[in-house]
């Protein structure tokens, strides 16, 4: 299964460049990587990065992070994946830019 992780330019070009991140500086504050599940990913962009339009999405295979992934409940009582560990450069398994068109953000065909 692919879990999704919404990161700022900046955010995704120093994760690059470092090879790890412990992700953008709510993860930092809240002690854990936070993701969403395809089902879970536009209601976080939007209400998370509503008008900001310079995103990448970033997709991840949940089994392949580990124990460090908990899956715990969050918005409205659903179960989200939150990574206790930084994530590894290696472990992407694609990236796309996430622009924001008219009516929200336009997400890869084949996300649902």
């Amino acid at each position: 299964m692919l879990i999704y992780k919404i990161l700022r330019r900046p955010e995704w070009d120093a994760f690059r460049a470092a090879g790890e991140t412990l992700g953008a500086p709510v993860d930092l504050a809240d002690g854990f990587i936070h993701f969403s599940t395809a089902a879970q990913v536009a209601e976080t962009a939007a209400k998370w990065f509503g008008q900001e339009s310079d995103l990448v999405l970033v997709a991840f295979d949940a089994d392949r992070l580990g124990p460090a992934l908990k899956w715990e409940p969050a918005r409205n009582g659903q179960l989200f994946p939150h990574l206790y560990r930084p994530m590894n450069l290696t472990e992407v398994v694609w990236d796309k830019s996430l622009p924001l068109g008219a009516t929200g953000h336009i997400f890869p065909e084949g996300l649902w």
